[in-house]
């Protein structure tokens, strides 16, 4: 090893033990501070040297030698009858002597993050025991539901093709609910830590992440009831429309990268009008809702399931109507899939590219017709449970949606 690169990774290896130390410094830990850790870091650094030389057990034999030190570092506490309760400052100890090591024996850039997300860790203590605080039960069962889903399901499910047409893959298609359920739960936690106070924005922009079909029919309601709320549900319904083509946009790129370049243009477009759309009603409006409608747990089993099942019914449905019917056959699926749900179908259309089955020229035109067809049955429920200011506000901005896609379907190359 050159001594230029020696010196870099004892330097690094200081510095992220004074950044950690720091930390510890200024909370009064009695076992470790600012010269401590940097010490144990080096530590595992020259370690890391020697096993180079030596082999691994100088490594090991390191530290095991932290861990007597802490051993008696806890001891002489007890003997002064001052013990810290905690275990934090141990663990980061030896979290920094492994650290030290991974910079000579590993990636450095791995190294680098593993110390500074310990300080950051460490740091922020309260804020983090402030926001469990916040989540209820119901919400740790939506996140250890979605553990479920993402950690325990899907890599036990068979990953080969099944069924006619060899195109149901049982890991794929979970795979699809994990990713469906993930995005849902980010929006929800958002929720649940800003949703209550959330302006019209941000209001919309979580509507989108979890369900923008379910935040139209919240709002439509409410509009009923107080007629005065139809220009801030109106925000909110546009901005939440909108968020469902960065969704689309996400879905596709996780799926199938390569359709990306084709598919983001006319997205985005439609996607313009609504936010644009949104902008100018806010322009002239500075009022706000008091309270957003309380949102669902995105994680129940029996809606992941329903949603697969959705997904795979829709993807066998789009191979049998491409080879039967051709394009036609592909718009009809997507218009009657988009009524109430636009992902299923702009994922199976993006896996159907990946498997070449249908072109990026014709995979955009039935998700533009899907979310066509999303943004009639919006519409609807406006009109069905809406107050007709609200209607006049935001079916008009939807309609000019809408209208872009028919231009796209017809115009776009």
């Amino acid at each position: 090893m050159e001594i230029g690169t020696a010196f870099q990774q004892l330097g690094i290896a200081l510095g992220l033990g004074l950044l950690v130390g720091l930390q510890r410094e200024s909370v009064s830990s009695k076992l470790g501070g600012l010269r401590t850790f940097p010490l144990i870091t080096a530590l595992g650094t020259i370690c890391g040297f020697l096993a180079a030389g030596y082999g691994g057990w100088v490594v090991a034999v390191g530290f095991a030698s932290i861990t007597a030190l802490i051993h008696s570092g806890k001891e002489a506490e007890s003997e002064i009858g001052a013990p810290d309760p905690g275990l934090t400052t141990e663990v980061a100890m030896l979290v920094m002597f492994c650290v030290g090591a991974y910079l000579v024996m590993g990636h450095r850039e791995v190294a680098i993050a593993i110390g500074g997300g310990t300080a950051v860790l460490l740091h922020y203590k309260g804020q983090l025991h402030s926001a469990i605080h916040k989540l209820s039960d119901v919400d740790l069962k939506a996140i250890m539901q979605f553990a479920l889903i993402s950690l325990v399901i899907l890599p036990v499910l068979p990953n080969r093709t099944f069924g006619p047409y060899q195109v149901l893959n049982p890991r794929n298609i979970w795979l699809m609910v994990v990713l469906i359920v993930g995005i849902g739960l980010s929006g929800y936690i958002l929720y649940k830590f800003l949703g209550e106070k959330a302006g019209l924005i941000l209001g919309g922009i979580l509507g989108g992440l979890i369900s923008s079909t379910a935040t139209t029919v919240s709002f439509s309601r409410r509009s009923s009831a107080d007629p005065e709320s139809s220009r801030p549900a109106a925000i909110i319904i546009l901005i939440a429309s909108s968020v469902v083509f960065v969704r689309l946009l996400i879905e596709i790129g996780t799926v199938s990268p390569s359709f990306l370049k084709s598919a983001t243009g006319p997205l985005v477009l439609m996607m313009a009008v609504l936010i644009i759309s949104a902008f100018i009603i806010r322009f002239f409006d500075h009022s706000e809702i008091e309270k957003l409608p309380t949102q669902g747990n995105p994680t129940e089993l029996k809606s992941a399931l329903l949603f697969g099942l959705i997904y795979a019914a829709i993807l066998l449905a789009v191979t049998i109507a491409r080879d039967n019917f051709g394009s036609s056959g592909l718009y009809t699926v997507a218009a009657i899939s988009g009524l109430t749900d636009v992902d299923a179908i702009t994922l199976s259309t993006s896996q159907m590219v990946n498997l070449n089955r249908i072109s990026p020229e014709i995979a955009w035109r039935v998700i533009v017709t899907a979310t066509m067809s999303n943004l009639m049955f919006k519409s609807f429920m406006i009109i069905l449970l809406g107050h007709s200011r609200l209607f006049y506000r935001t079916v008009t901005c939807l309609g000019l949606s809408f209208a872009t896609g028919i231009a796209l379907l017809f115009f776009w190359p």
